[in-house]
């Protein structure tokens, strides 16, 4: 059996918020009263938050009560998209293309931490979602992953991996199971 001794701090590296410490604090509780609450129904007032904090968001994307964006500056949507009650831990870039949708409880998560090294550093990758990209009910995108155009991650399936485009991927971790075909 190896032995080693844990050290208190993990190691970040390079991370860096990308944002004040001002600004941070603003958004903590911004978050808190707006989209932790639910207390705000209308998707145009949350939108135009998350723009206020940095996000770049595309026309008519609807985003719902009670989803969680831990840093909004890192946060881009294309048009159209549509985001349940989902958990974005975006430490590093999310980029969410056009015709998108994330459903509830779906959860994407950009960082990680190395279990094989005593300080336990930090690792993070951006995850990307290209057009027509959908993400099924408490289904979660780990750091790195691309979903293709018009991918599918089924409910309650795990993206380790790139999913290549038009495909219906399932299972933990998820493995392609058919083609998606869409018809008019």
């Amino acid at each position: 059996m190896l032995k080693t001794r844990l050290h208190k701090n993990f190691d970040t590296g390079d991370f860096k918020v990308g944002a004040t410490t001002l600004k941070q604090l603003l958004w903590y509780f911004t978050d808190l009263l707006f989209f932790k609450s639910r207390v705000m129904p209308f998707s145009s007032v949350l939108v135009a938050l998350l723009r206020l904090f940095g996000a770049k968001i595309g026309k008519d994307v609807r985003i719902k009560p009670g989803i969680h964006v831990k840093y909004p500056w890192k946060l881009e949507i294309g048009n159209y998209s549509w985001l349940a009650d989902c958990y974005i831990e975006n430490l590093e870039r999310v980029i969410i293309g056009e015709n998108c949708c994330i459903s509830q409880q779906a959860v994407l998560i950009t960082g990680n931490h190395n279990f094989s090294s005593t300080n336990f550093n930090l690792m993070v990758a951006p995850i990307i979602l290209e057009e027509g990209a959908w993400i099924g009910a408490t289904a979660k995108v780990c750091p790195g992953v691309t979903l293709c155009s018009h991918a599918v991650l089924t409910m309650g399936s795990v993206a380790t991996q790139t999913l290549m485009a038009y495909s219906i991927y399932q299972g933990n971790p998820a493995v392609k199971i058919k083609d998606r075909v869409i018809k008019s």
